[in-house]
């Protein structure tokens, strides 16, 4: 009796899922079911988060056909990247909908996000060879990071500040040219004595570009880190990075859509960051100090006065893990920021934030766990604010069944507060509103995990979000500005203002593959599939609001042989179509493009030559209105690798 029960059981359930193909309910492949430390600080196996979580393998990144981190992003699955230029010119990051402004970005734990503009959110001072992985966390996250974590948090994870007690050394190289000048290089070091952990890396990214309205959009883009870890006796280490990042690009049509606009800027940013870990079985203490400065220098035409800007940003993040019992543990934290900026066009301001939170871990019986959060957020300018959330999720073998809700949080920064405000005359152009209140929000989420075997994965959510005050620029007449002194009366101009209400409700569904195969052969796929439904209060005349996709899919394919490799990304999306008829500027309802790399190795996992093309059907797209991507782009080049145990 009993063996026909077990019997049906197993019959059902292979029926059910429609595949033939077996289910592993002992153990968990790593690769679909990950350790994070992202959803929660405290080191977890995504599956019980409760929330829905990507996570890229820095080993990965050098097979596929990317030239900088936003272009990696671009094909994470549910991840809309809204690109201004190529090779790490400029992007936007939007998860879920919403503003590029609510995406937090940081690395090792410190927020990247610049106090001037969320513009800069995408100038990650690290190299890809530096990168252990990168975890991606959909939705909201603001009881753990505060402000500007509504839609999600991308959390780059190095190898030095990570280090394990295994030695071993990597070597990586690259040299890649190609059509319109172009002329990237990269190489990265990393040793590991198993106490001594150092690492260096170097990217170049170089190109003439292609021709543009008066202009050819080039871009040079370079950065240089270093890194240090110290295992200091049996239970501290400390950790260092300094590092700096320089792009200097052509900015047409970023920020205007005027005729006049050949537009070119210049950002450099200084990272440093210091880390102190107390680390004994059940406690973990890490003390983490950064310092960011950032100098933008940005010329709209040649007969204009360039805006120069200096924005620094001070942080400190205290945490202290403890495990409780078998299956609870708990986070506490303190985070304290010191913003400024000094600029000729926005003037010199200074703002400081703190907070306090904490968090809680429960297993329940056999598969549930229980993650609740809270924060107490002190911002200089608004006040108090406190910002619960609540995270659950049951796992059986096969499947996770997981929920979320949470308040989010986020302040405008100095370009929407200030932007041509200590300017003596403006004649058209954007304008910062000293008077702006924080958005505020409401997010929910509920999603089901299948497993199938130790191969494959499908993640498929609901979400909904609910937004007071969501600030966005908006075409104003000059009667209704609040501020006319340095203003042209004949004027065009938009104004940053709150908007008071904005609901978002979405269906996402995410497809993990990877599979090695005999004979040394490999198949990986992540794909992704979102629809959004963005309605707000002022019926999506705001600009980003209604930039963002309606529908998002977007795929990262790697096939793998002995001897070649062909890695395939690519994305499509609808949204709003939008048009400049005197400049010929026009966002299509719709667009696909696809990049590829074909690789072969001359010495196999040392040295490999490849021939790579960008955008191969040659598509004329923009993700937001005058920002021209490039057409079709045709290169080749070699890689080397070595690694030593």
């Amino acid at each position: 009796m009993r063996q026909n029960r077990i019997a049906l059981k197993n019959g059902f359930l292979t029926l059910a899922l429609a595949l033939p193909m077996g289910l592993s309910a002992q153990e968990m492949n790593k690769q679909l079911d990950p350790v994070t430390v992202t959803a929660t600080i405290q080191p977890v196996s995504s599956s019980r988060t409760g929330r829905n979580l990507t996570i890229i393998k820095g080993s990965d990144i050098a097979s596929l056909p990317v030239h900088s981190l936003d272009e990696l992003l671009r094909y994470v699955p549910g991840l809309e990247v809204q690109a201004r230029g190529p090779m790490g010119a400029q992007s936007d990051f939007v998860v879920r909908g919403g503003t590029f402004q609510q995406v937090l970005v940081i690395i090792d734990g410190l927020r990247v996000n610049d106090p001037n503009t969320g513009h800069f959110s995408s100038y990650i001072p690290v190299t890809p060879g530096e990168i252990d992985r990168i975890e991606i966390l959909k939705g909201a996250s603001s009881a753990i990071y505060g402000s500007e974590a509504v839609g999600g948090v991308i959390h780059i994870i190095t190898k030095t500040f990570h280090a394990n007690n295994q030695s071993s050394q990597d070597y990586d190289a690259s040299v890649t040219g190609g059509a319109y000048g172009l002329w990237n290089a990269s190489g990265n070091a990393f040793i590991n004595t198993g106490k001594t952990a150092i690492s260096a890396g170097v990217l170049s990214n170089n190109t003439n570009g292609q021709s543009l309205r008066g202009i050819d959009g080039f871009v040079h883009a370079n950065t240089i880190s270093l890194a240090a870890s110290q295992q200091l006796g049996g239970k501290w280490r400390l950790s260092a990075r300094s590092s700096y990042d320089t792009r200097n690009f052509a900015a047409q049509g970023f920020y205007t859509t005027y005729a006049s606009d050949t537009a070119s800027e210049n950002v450099n940013t200084w990272w440093n960051q210091l880390q102190l870990d107390y680390q004994q079985e059940k406690e973990h203490l890490s003390i983490r100090l950064g310092y960011k400065s950032v100098d933008d220098t940005y010329k709209y035409n040649p007969s204009s006065v360039a805006n120069s800007s200096n924005s620094q940003l001070w942080q400190l993040l205290t945490t202290y893990e403890r495990s409780i019992g078998k299956k609870g543990s708990i986070v506490t934290g303190v985070q304290g920021q010191s913003k400024s900026i000094s600029s000729n066009d926005r003037g010199d301001h200074d703002l400081q934030q703190g907070a306090v939170f904490f968090g809680y871990q429960q297993g329940i019986g056999d598969g549930f766990t229980l993650n609740p959060a809270l924060r107490l957020d002190w911002n200089e300018g608004s006040g108090t604010e406190l910002v619960p959330q609540m995270n659950l999720s049951y796992r059986h073998a096969w499947y996770q069944l997981r929920a979320s809700a949470g308040k989010t949080i986020r302040d405008a920064d100095f370009t929407e507060r200030y932007n041509n405000y200590n300017k003596a005359y403006v004649s058209s152009g954007r304008l910062g509103n000293p008077d702006l209140s924080p958005e505020h929000s409401w997010s929910y989420e509920a999603g089901a995990d299948i497993y199938i075997g130790n191969h494959f994965r499908l993640a498929t959510t609901v979400f909904r979000r609910e937004q007071d005050d969501v600030i966005d620029w908006a075409d104003t007449p000059f009667d209704a500005l609040p501020r006319k002194e340095n203003l042209n009366p004949a004027g065009s101009f938009a104004l940053a203002k709150n908007i008071s209400e904005v609901n978002t409700t979405g269906w996402e569904a995410d497809v993990y593959y990877h599979r090695k195969m005999p004979r040394g052969y490999l198949f990986s796929m992540n794909a992704g599939f979102v629809w959004m439904d963005t309605q707000s209060s002022d019926g999506n005349t705001s600009f980003y609001i209604s930039s963002h996709a309606k529908l998002l899919t977007n795929f990262s394919l790697q096939l793998g042989a002995p001897r070649w490799e062909i890695a395939l990304n690519g994305l499509y999306k609808i949204r709003n179509a939008q048009s400049n008829d005197a400049i010929k500027a026009y966002v299509n309802k719709s667009y696909f493009v696809m990049n590829g790399k074909a690789s072969y190795h001359l010495i196999k996992d040392r040295c490999s030559v490849f021939l790579q093309v960008d955008n191969i059907f040659d598509r004329n797209y923009q993700d937001l209105l005058a920002a021209q991507m490039p057409g079709r782009w045709i290169m080749g080049g070699a890689q080397f690798h070595l690694h030593k145990n």
